[in-house]
């Protein structure tokens, strides 16, 4: 792996793919379960082009190129601390020939790329509406969290734009905006696809939705079964471990 110069408070994680790591600061904003959640829930070929929309430090791309290979990824990121530690990761990987990280705004997506010019695009997006309860807007954690600098209909509208005809969609957010989340593809002709409850206990309410949405596709949506994510305190599910590699 190349000597990547690391920041104060960053650290490297493995990935536990093809030897993969990341670079990562706690203090700022470390890549969720739901992150890698969705890059098992999507799907993609080695002749895709991806587009991953608020990439963060750059764990989808980075973990789509690894599960799926892909012709080319990019990963789209407003802050530019974070796109950096991205870039870094994706030269520590050996993959700056594969991966670009651009700094830009989710908003003005349509205006860094051509239409219909992706056969998928993933997004983790802020979960949160708005700055309530916020004492400091400003802050990554806060920017990943809330719709600050996105909202959901930003997403989607770029996305539609962006999507070849037929292309994919995967998204990763609450199911307390789910009625939300479909009229508002719905209303940008994403059809959804494919959907899939994200449960943190079997007894307890679900925590994440994951869903699938085809530009242009025909109605027709198929629920999956709930995903179980432990089986007890500290304790993964056979499916996590196996198939996520917890």
């Amino acid at each position: 792996m190349k000597k990547i110069h690391l920041k104060a408070n960053e650290r490297i994680d493995e990935l536990q793919r093809n030897g993969y790591r990341i670079i990562q600061d706690a203090d700022k904003f470390c890549f969720g379960m739901d992150a890698v959640l969705l890059t098992g829930f999507a799907h993609a070929k080695e002749k895709d082009v991806l587009l991953d929309l608020g990439t963060g430090t750059g764990i989808i791309p980075i973990l789509m190129e690894a599960k799926y290979g892909c012709a080319h990824l990019v990963g789209l990121e407003i802050q530019e601390e974070s796109a950096d530690m991205a870039r870094r990761s994706v030269a520590l990987n050996r993959l700056s020939d594969k991966i670009d990280i651009v700094t830009g705004d989710i908003r003005e997506a349509d205006t860094l790329f051509s239409s219909a010019s992706f056969d998928c695009i993933t997004c983790n997006p802020p979960y949160m509406i708005g700055k309530h309860g916020l004492t400091n807007p400003e802050e990554p954690k806060a920017i990943a969290r809330h719709e600050i600098l996105c909202t959901l209909e930003d997403v989607v509208r770029v996305t539609a734009k962006l999507l070849k005809p037929g292309g994919h969609l995967y998204l990763v957010h609450r199911p307390f905006r789910l009625t939300e989340i479909i009229t508002t593809l719905s209303y940008y002709k994403l059809e959804p696809k494919r959907m899939r409850l994200v449960y943190p206990y079997v007894d307890k309410e679900p925590n994440m939705v994951l869903v699938e949405a085809v530009r242009g596709g025909r109605p027709r949506m198929t629920v999956e079964k709930p995903l179980i994510v432990f089986a007890g305190p500290g304790v993964y599910t056979p499916e996590i471990r196996e198939k996520y590699g917890f």
